[in-house]
C-alpha cells in the first residue's frame, strides 16, 4: 500500500493533476485556440489550468490560469527534457567515475527552472545550493561547461576547479552553486539589498531546501530584508526530505510559505512549469514594491540526496513511482502536447533525440578536455594585485606560489 507521504503527494495533485487547456474568456478581447492547428502560428495565446495556489498573508494573488502559447510549450517541453537528459547522464558519470566527489541531481523538480525563468531576466538574480547543474543551463549557460565542470576540466564554467556544487555565471547573475547548507540564503539578501540601493526594478530568488529551513541565518537575513523591505524572493524547493529526513520529523510546521510569520508567502506546485511561471511573475512584481515573499515549490526529487544515497532506505520504490506517474513535470508537458495536438508524436521525438545528442556531444567533448593545469590552484584567491598580496602561501613552511 502507499506510504501516508505518497497519499498526501499525490492528493496535493488532484486539484490540478491534469493540465486542462481553455480558451480565455471573450472579455479579453482575444481569440484563444484549444488546437493549435487551428490557431494557426506559434504565439496564439490560450489559457491553461494549474492547481490553485494556497498563500500567507496576501489579499490578492494571482490566479489559476496560465496564458502560454504553442511556442512556449513545446520550449518548455525541450527544456525540461534535456535537463533531464543531462541530470540522467550525470548518473552515469558517477557511476563511472568520471565524476568524483559530491554530486546532487534535480531529476524531478526541473519545472521549478524552467517556470521560474519563464517570468523573469538576466538582470534578476538567482542563488541557490548545491543542487545545481540545471539553474545553471536555465542561466543561460550552455551543456559542455556543465559537464566539463562535473568532470573537473578546465573548460569547465568554474575552470573545473568549482566541481558539482560551484557552478557560477556573473554575467548572467547566477551566484552559484553553493555547499554550505543554508549558506546562500542571506547572501540573497545581500544582492537584494544592493538591487534596491542602486534602484533597480529588478529582485534575487534565494533558494534552499526543506532540508535547510530552519536555519537562524536564513531567519535572521529574512527580518533584515522586512525591516528594509528588500526586493527578495525566498524560495523552499519543499522536496519533502532533507537528506533522508522527511519534512514533518525535522520541521515542527511543514507549511513552509508560512514559516515567514510577518512575511506574506505562497504555495506552489512545484512540478508543473505553467504554475511556476505564473507564481514567479507575481512573486518579483510584488517583491519589487513590496519587500519579501516566501515561496514554498511543492516538488520531489527522484534520485537520492546526493548520488552516495541510493534514496530507498526511507521511503518506498513505489512512493517514487508514483510521482513519476502522476505528477511528472515532463510528462504533464507531453501530455498538453498530445491533446491539444500542438506537435505529432514523430516531432516530440525529434525534439527528444536533439536533447540527447547534445548531452552525447557535450560528454564526448568534456572527456576529451585536459585538467586544470596545477598552478590554478592558487589562482584567482585575491580579486586584484595587493602591493603585499603577490604570493599564496602553501601547505608546506617556505613554500610560496604565484597569486597572478
Amino acid at each position: 500500500p502507499p506510504s501516508s507521504l505518497l497519499r498526501s503527494l499525490l492528493a496535493r495533485s488532484q486539484v490540478g493533476g491534469a493540465l486542462l487547456a481553455r480558451p480565455a474568456a471573450a472579455t479579453t478581447g482575444r481569440t484563444f485556440a484549444t488546437k493549435a492547428s487551428k490557431a494557426g502560428d506559434d504565439d496564439t495565446p490560450f489559457e491553461v489550468d494549474v492547481a490553485p495556489f494556497q498563500v500567507h498573508k496576501l489579499e490578492s494573488f494571482p490566479e489559476p490560469k496560465v496564458e502560454t502559447t504553442k511556442k512556449e510549450v513545446l520550449a518548455f517541453f525541450r527544456d525540461l527534457f534535456r535537463m533531464r537528459r543531462m541530470e540522467i547522464a550525470a548518473d552515469v558519470l558517477y557511476k563511472g567515475k568520471f565524476i568524483r566527489g559530491f554530486c546532487h541531481l534535480y531529476d524531478g523538480q526541473e519545472a521549478v527552472c524552467v517556470g521560474m525563468e519563464a517570468s523573469i531576466n538576466y538582470e534578476d538574480a538567482i542563488i541557490t545550493s548545491y543542487r545545481d547543474h540545471c539553474t545553471y543551463l536555465g542561466r543561460g549557460g550552455n551543456m559542455y561547461e556543465v559537464v566539463a565542470e562535473l568532470l573537473g576540466r578546465k573548460d569547465g564554467c568554474s575552470r573545473g576547479i568549482g566541481g558539482s556544487m560551484h557552478m557560477y555565471l556573473r554575467e548572467n547573475n547566477f551566484y552559484g552553486g553553493n555547499g554550505i547548507v543554508g549558506a546562500q540564503v542571506p547572501l540573497g539578501v545581500g544582492i537584494a539589498f544592493q538591487q534596491k540601493y542602486n534602484k533597480k526594478r529588478n529582485c534575487t530568488f534565494t533558494m534552499y531546501g526543506d532540508g535547510a529551513a530552519n536555519q537562524g541565518q536564513g531567519f535572521e537575513a529574512l527580518n533584515i530584508a522586512a525591516l528594509w523591505d528588500l526586493p527578495v524572493v525566498y524560495v523552499c524547493e519543499n522536496n519533502h526530505f532533507g537528506m533522508g529526513t522527511a519534512e514533518g520529523r525535522a520541521s515542527k510546521s511543514p507549511e513552509f510559505y508560512k514559516r515567514g510569520d510577518y512575511v506574506p508567502g505562497i504555495k506552489v506546485d512545484g512540478m508543473d512549469v505553467f504554475a511556476v511561471k505564473k507564481a514567479v511573475a507575481f512573486a518579483k512584481e510584488f517583491v519589487v514594491e513590496n519587500g519579501p515573499l516566501v515561496m514554498e515549490m511543492d516538488t520531489y526529487r527522484y534520485h537520492g540526496h546526493s548520488m552516495s544515497d541510493p534514496g530507498s532506505t526511507y521511503r518506498t520504490r513505489d512512493e517514487v513511482s508514483g510521482i513519476r506517474r502522476e505528477r511528472d513535470p515532463i510528462e504533464r508537458v507531453r501530455k498538453l502536447i498530445v491533446e491539444m495536438e500542438l506537435a505529432t508524436t514523430a516531432e516530440i521525438k525529434a525534439i527528444e533525440k536533439e536533447c540527447r545528442k547534445e548531452v552525447d556531444d557535450a560528454i564526448e567533448k568534456a572527456k576529451a578536455c585536459p585538467e586544470p593545469p596545477v598552478d590554478w590552484l592558487t589562482k584567482n584567491i585575491y580579486s586584484s594585485k595587493p602591493n603585499s598580496f603577490e604570493f599564496v602561501r602553501g601547505t608546506e613552511r617556505g613554500i610560496q606560489h604565484e597569486a597572478y
